[in-house]
């Protein structure tokens, strides 16, 4: 048996190659992709080659092991249907559908542990957002919003724009996001946001301070959230934030450099900058929680309620696996045009 996987072998440079693939063994099962999503932050940082090669993927992740060096396998939002079991494993897995941690590729074998069978109702559609979702509920709480409080996210990707619907349905005073590109504002006030501005208007702290209905102008955020994936945009997250504010960092900038301003106000501001990252849970929490109750959570999270917004339609180009070069020619050259770029294996044969 064999199938095709994409690796990313040079910066800008992708490869789709077909390999041999063992049948499952004792304890195994064989998956056939359905649908994959490409992560526009991490993914394009490996495309560009902007991330340390000696770094660990993820070492809580057994299909995502060894170092970011190239060529490399990569990607971590799969979902696809359980073709084969192995000996010892239940005949209930097949034609399951489930979610794996696992790069892009048409078929792979792994252990029913290391997937999750999706819930009563998921489409794959909607599936291929719980890494993402995850990050999302993370990044909640990792900033503790309260009641009351007026919160800025900065950067309307699809952990942005994730975050954003999240925070809607909490009784904040103010939820206004900043992106640069227009189409994604809008988006942002479809999922809950209050206002959504232009991240590089010359009077965008004015605006910011309009929108936050400040009754001082240096008042600012309680809580701002920097999501662009922009070194740049840590200045602007600092500067919208108010005295003993909060900043949440959930952007990984990988080799690229923040050059940010810590001489004037910040130094006097009594502000808080706060690393997330959703491969680890906040020490203060690991007495109650788990990486498994948290991901529950981005399960319901992704759930569909009626009088809620259609996160699939955040879905704004659909490529076949094959053409997996193009996908991310677009999102690097064009993201103005893109918001979820997801592949598609029907044309792949085992």
């Amino acid at each position: 048996m064999r199938r095709q996987a994409l690796y990313f072998t040079a910066p800008y440079r992708l490869t789709v190659r077909e390999e041999p693939l063992a049948l499952p063994l004792s304890g195994q099962i064989l998956v056939q992709t359905v649908l994959s999503a490409i992560s526009a932050g991490t993914e394009l940082l490996v495309y560009r080659g902007q991330v340390p090669s000696d770094m660990a993927v993820d070492e809580t992740i057994a299909a995502l092991s060894g170092a970011f060096g190239f060529p490399l396998k990569y990607g971590y939002a799969a979902v696809g249907r359980v073709l084969a079991v192995g000996p010892d494993v239940s005949p209930d897995w097949e034609g399951r559908l489930v979610f794996a941690f696992h790069p892009h590729e048409s078929h792979f074998v792994t252990t029913p542990a290391e997937v999750m069978p999706l819930p009563d109702g998921m489409t794959p559609d909607r599936a291929v957002f719980l890494p993402n979702m995850e990050t999302a509920v993370n990044l909640l709480m990792d900033g503790q919003p309260l009641i009351g409080e007026r919160v800025v996210v900065v950067g309307q990707g699809i952990v942005g724009l994730l975050t954003t619907s999240l925070l809607a349905r909490l009784p904040l005073g103010r939820l206004v996001s900043l992106d640069g590109y227009a189409g994604r504002r809008d988006r942002s006030l479809g999922l809950g946001a209050q206002a959504s501005l232009d991240a590089g208007a010359p009077d965008v702290l004015e605006r910011l301070g309009r929108a936050l209905e400040d009754d001082a102008p240096a008042q600012g955020a309680d809580l701002t959230y920097e999501l662009s994936g922009n070194p740049a945009a840590l200045d602007l997250a600092i500067a919208t934030t108010g005295f003993a504010g909060r900043v949440v960092i959930g952007s990984w900038y990988g080799h690229k450099r923040a050059a940010i301003d810590l001489g004037g106000r910040f130094h006097r501001s009594r502000m808080r900058l706060i690393s997330s990252q959703v491969s680890s849970l906040a020490p203060e929490r690991t007495g109650r929680w788990t990486k498994a109750r948290r991901l529950q959570l981005a399960w319901r999270m992704l759930e569909q309620r009626p009088s809620g917004p259609r996160l699939t339609e955040l879905i704004s180009h659909r490529f076949p696996f094959g053409r997996s070069p193009e996908a991310y020619a677009l999102l690097d050259q064009q993201p103005q045009h893109a918001l979820q770029v997801v592949l598609s294996y029907e044309d792949c044969k085992g």
